[in-house]
């Protein structure tokens, strides 16, 4: 059966190898120049690694499972790594439930409550309930005005920006259950955070070439026009000036970009894609000569600073693998279609730098290699309240069109394990499916 999938995304990626091994003809459109969608790499200038900031923890056993599949579990690396708050202008580190519990802005009824909101998120099971509340509103509930303030809303901040005021209760349930699980069943033990050596890098041309190997057609810078249904079965995908015919079509892409390129008689996008909200970021990445931070998350309870975290990937990478200097990625969450995205990147590197060597007044110039300003303009979908009845179906209005992205994860965070259990699934679902309709024909 001949496949075309849209979008060279991690999704896509990993669906693409996932059916290759069915025996599936496959076909992976991609508008880029680099396979890897968010996961992809960049030049920092001596060494490659992620554009943006990843991490793999223990309890990410799809994407551990996929990486061993693949070849490349010899490739991972495991280190304890500490997670710290800034609140105050001081540094803390929350990097064990006893450091949670002993965190020096709260008093100890404050880290009581804060205690057992941890407890009653973790043992929620009933997700929709949490998305008809708002995260502020079932955090503050439960552990107070003043732990929000100086615990949780550095945490929201630095995943979600501004933005954590329209998300639902869902998204701390969710952050919850799969951090807190990379610290073990003992309350004592310390987290541990993994990477492939090399980074995503490493990941992406090891899946390319396994994909190459196995003739699966890679089209890269080659954006999609339109896909259109053929009268008689099957569906007409059009790039880079020619027409292609296949059985079936698997989007992936955003559902702004779905509706674009998709014929209105594929999909119904009147309910939920117009009304599914993206976020952006802007990530500005240091490649120092010495370390600044011990902490691999730094969240940051100070709203004067611009970034929304100070992430210290040398605390978890070996700084070999990095030509011997130190990366550290600032991110700042806003809404796709914030203005700040578009702010040229002299205005960003002059704003996140003052604040920065505020924060890090032993930072000077000369420690700075080089600085480089990243943007994704769709990370992620916001999971506002009730979000679960505005998402698209995977299965769409035709039988051999179908849509798997992010905007369908009502219970998930958005990570690289996520994704390869939803693709997963789906392809589980998808090989039933064809074996199902190649059994029909063949009795025919």
């Amino acid at each position: 059966m001949k496949i075309g999938i849209i979008g060279g995304g991690w999704t896509g990626l990993v669906l693409a190898h996932k059916l290759m091994e069915q025996g599936q003809e496959v076909h992976l459109y991609d508008q880029s120049d680099q396979l890897g969608g968010l996961a992809t790499y960049h030049d920092f200038g001596g060494f490659f690694w992620d554009r943006f900031y990843h991490v793999i923890l223990p309890t990410d056993r799809a994407l551990v499972g996929f990486i061993e599949e693949i070849g490349l579990g010899d490739k991972l690396r495991w280190k304890q790594t500490l997670t710290g708050v800034y609140v105050d202008k001081s540094f803390y580190s929350v990097s064990s439930s006893k450091e949670f519990l002993l965190f020096p802005p709260l008093n100890l009824f404050q880290k009581f409550r804060l205690g057992m909101t941890i407890l009653i998120g973790s043992r929620i099971k009933d997700w929709r309930r949490m998305e008809k509340i708002s995260v502020e509103d079932w955090l503050v509930r439960y552990s107070g005005r003043t732990t929000y303030e100086k615990f949780w809303k550095p945490l929201l901040m630095a995943k979600l920006g501004e933005s954590y005021k329209k998300v639902s209760a869902v998204f701390i349930w969710t952050y919850i259950k799969r951090l807190f699980e990379a610290r073990g069943d003992s309350s004592a033990k310390k987290e541990q955070m993994g990477y492939v050596s090399g980074g995503y890098k490493t990941v992406l041309d090891h899946l390319a070439q396994q994909l190459e190997d196995q003739q699966v057609k890679i089209c890269l810078n080659t954006p999609v026009e339109d896909i259109t249904p053929d009268p008689n079965g099957g569906l007409w995908v059009s790039a880079d000036g020619q027409k292609t015919w296949f059985d079936k079509v698997i989007f992936t892409g955003p559902m702004n970009v779905l509706e674009k390129v998709v014929d209105e008689s594929l999909f119904d996008i009147e309910k939920g894609a117009r009304n599914v909200e993206y976020l952006g970021v802007v990530c500005m990445v240091l490649v120092l000569k010495v370390p600044l931070t011990p902490f691999y998350v730094l969240n940051i309870a100070d709203e004067s600073i611009p970034f929304t975290g100070v992430i210290g990937m040398s605390a978890l990478v070996d700084p070999s693998e990095t030509n011997g200097q130190y990366l550290v990625y600032l991110p700042k969450y806003v809404i796709s279609d914030d203005p700040f995205l578009r702010k040229p990147d002299a205005a960003i590197q002059d704003l996140f730098l003052d604040h920065l060597y505020k924060m890090y007044p032993e930072l000077s110039t000369d420690d700075i290699v080089s600085i480089h300003i990243n943007r994704a303009f769709k990370v992620q979908p916001l999971q506002v309240l009730n979000y679960s009845e505005i998402i698209p179906k995977a299965q769409t209005k035709h039988p051999d069109f179908f849509v798997i992205n992010t905007s369908q994860f009502v219970k998930d965070t958005l990570n690289n394990d996520s994704v390869t259990r939803h693709v997963n699934h789906l392809a589980q679902t998808l090989g039933a499916q064809f074996l199902q309709t190649e059994l029909s024909k063949t009795k025919a």
